[in-house]
C-alpha cells in the first residue's frame, strides 16, 4: 500500500467563493471558514489525507485566500520534505490562459505544469469545502484492484432527496454507466430501489487519463467542472467504477456533509455540541489538525460571589475563552472569547476574539470574528430588529459581522447605574 500512496498526489479544491455562506465568506474563502470551535472547514480533508498517508498534497486556492494561506502556512507544516513531502498552496499562476479558475476543471488543468512535475500516477482530486472522515488510501486499494481509469467517492442518499446531489448510475459489479447532476428523476441503486448514490466530489484518476481529458475539455465550450463535464465524457470511453463511502467516523448512519448554506453551517455545529454528535471529534485514532493559538485554557469565574455564575453547558470551549458571571448553553466558542458578566447565550456560534458586553442576551446567532457587542445588546428575540441590522436566514438565524450596523444598547437605568458603579469599583467581567 506504501507504494501506491508514493505514487499518488492529492489536489485539494479550496478556490470556491462560497456565496452561499456570504457574509461569513465576505472576507474570507469557504474552507477558511471556522467550524467546530478551533479547525477551519479544509482541516477536514487535511486530515483525512495525512491520516490517510498521502504526504504530498496541492492546494488549489483562489477567492480571498489570506487567511486560508496563513492558516495552511501555520497549522499544516507537519510533514518532511527532506522526503519529498510537501502540503503546498498553488495560487492562480494565469499559466495557460489570461482567465481566473472557470470551475473546478480547470483549476487542475490550469496547474497542470506543476502536478505533472510530481510524476505520479495517480491523482487524487478533493474539495476543501466539505467534513467528513475517509481513508482514501481504501479508495486508492479499490482503484487499483478494479482496473479502474476512474473512482468516484459516493454516499447512498434517500432517493427522494437525491435531486440536490450528482446522481450515479451503476451496475450491480459498480461500474458507472450514467451521472446525473440534480436530476428530477435519479436513477436509484440495483437492489435498492429506495436509495441512489451522490457524487461526493472526490475523484481518483489514473493521470494520463485526466491529463488528456483536461486538455480536451479546454478547447471545447463547457463548464469545465468535473461533475457536469469530465466524468460525463469518460464513462462511455474509460473504465469508471464507484467507490461506497467507507466512513471512519464510526457512527451508525455515514456522515458527510456539504455545509453550503448558512443554516447548515449553524446546524452542523450545534450538532456537535449534542452528548453523542453525529460527528465524532474525539476519537484519538483519527486525529483532527489544526493550527492551535498559543492560549491559556479556558476559564469561567465569579461563582463564588452567589449572584453570577461563569459556566458553559453542553457547549464547545476552546482555549483562550473567559466566561466571567454568565451562562453558555448549546454553544461553540472559538478560541479567545470573551463573555463579560450578566449575559445569556444559548444556541450560537462565536468566532474568535469577539467580545460580548455585560447583560447581553444571544440566542440562535453567528457572531463573526473580533466582533464587539455592546451591553445589553438584545439579539435573536426580535426578528424585526435583527433584520434592519443583520443578516437573518430563513430559519431565523442571526449573523453578525464587524460590517454591521452598531447595535444600539438600551440598558434600564438601574442596570446602568449598577454597572457605572461596578466599574468605579473595579469590578472587571
Amino acid at each position: 500500500m506504501s507504494a501506491l500512496l508514493d505514487d499518488s498526489l492529492a489536489i485539494v479544491l479550496a478556490g470556491g467563493a462560497g456565496e452561499r455562506l456570504y457574509p461569513l465568506t465576505k472576507d474570507r474563502a469557504k474552507p477558511a471558514v471556522f467550524f467546530g470551535g478551533p479547525y477551519r472547514i479544509i482541516d477536514f480533508v487535511l486530515s483525512n489525507c495525512i491520516n490517510s498517508g498521502l504526504r504530498r498534497v496541492f492546494i488549489a486556492t483562489q477567492y480571498k485566500s489570506l487567511s486560508l494561506n496563513r492558516h495552511v502556512r501555520m497549522g499544516w507544516n507537519v510533514v518532511s520534505e527532506e522526503l519529498g513531502e510537501f502540503v503546498e498552496i498553488l495560487p492562480p499562476q494565469k499559466r495557460v490562459s489570461e482567465h481566473w479558475y472557470q470551475g473546478t476543471a480547470d483549476a487542475v488543468y490550469q496547474n497542470l505544469y506543476s502536478i505533472l512535475r510530481e510524476n505520479s500516477r495517480y491523482l487524487i482530486i478533493l474539495s476543501g469545502d466539505h467534513v467528513y472522515k475517509m481513508d482514501y488510501s481504501r479508495m486508492l486499494r479499490f482503484h487499483q484492484e478494479r482496473g479502474a481509469a476512474v473512482t468516484l467517492a459516493a454516499i447512498e442518499v434517500p432517493l427522494a432527496e437525491a435531486s440536490r446531489f450528482g446522481i450515479v448510475a451503476i451496475e450491480e459489479q459498480e461500474r458507472v454507466t450514467g451521472f446525473q447532476e440534480k436530476p428530477q428523476t435519479p436513477s436509484p441503486i440495483p437492489g435498492s430501489p429506495e436509495l441512489a448514490l451522490a457524487s461526493m466530489g472526490v475523484y481518483i484518476f489514473d493521470t494520463d487519463v485526466l491529463v488528456h481529458a483536461l486538455e480536451a475539455d479546454a478547447t471545447e465550450s463547457t463548464t469545465h467542472d468535473f461533475g457536469k463535464d469530465i466524468i460525463p465524457a469518460l464513462i462511455h470511453r474509460e473504465p469508471l467504477y464507484a467507490y461506497r463511502f467507507y466512513d471512519e467516523n464510526k457512527k451508525a448512519s455515514k456522515y458527510w456533509r456539504d455545509i453550503g448554506t448558512l443554516d447548515a453551517y449553524f446546524d452542523a455545529n450545534m450538532d456537535l455540541c449534542q452528548v453523542s454528535p453525529e460527528f465524532n471529534l474525539y476519537d484519538p485514532e483519527w486525529p483532527l489538525r489544526t493550527y492551535q493559538p498559543q492560549a491559556p485554557p479556558a476559564k469561567f469565574v465569579f461563582a463564588e460571589t452567589g449572584q453570577r455564575f461563569g459556566q458553559a453547558l453542553d457547549s464547545l470551549i476552546s482555549p483562550g475563552c473567559i466566561v466571567s458571571g454568565s451562562t453558555v448553553s448549546g454553544s461553540v466558542l472559538c478560541p479567545n472569547v470573551r463573555v463579560h458578566s450578566f449575559c445569556h447565550i444559548e444556541r450560537c456560534i462565536l468566532m474568535p476574539g469577539v467580545r460580548i458586553g455585560r447583560h447581553a442576551k444571544i440566542r440562535r446567532a453567528i457572531i463573526d470574528r473580533d466582533v464587539l457587542i455592546p451591553r445589553g445588546a438584545l439579539i435573536g428575540y426580535d426578528p424585526d430588529e435583527d433584520r434592519k441590522r443583520h443578516t437573518v436566514t430563513d430559519s431565523g438565524i442571526v449573523v453578525v459581522t464587524p460590517d454591521d450596523n452598531p447595535l444600539i444598547a438600551s440598558l434600564d437605568p438601574q442596570i446602568l447605574q449598577y454597572e457605572i458603579n461596578a466599574d468605579k469599583r473595579g469590578g472587571g467581567g
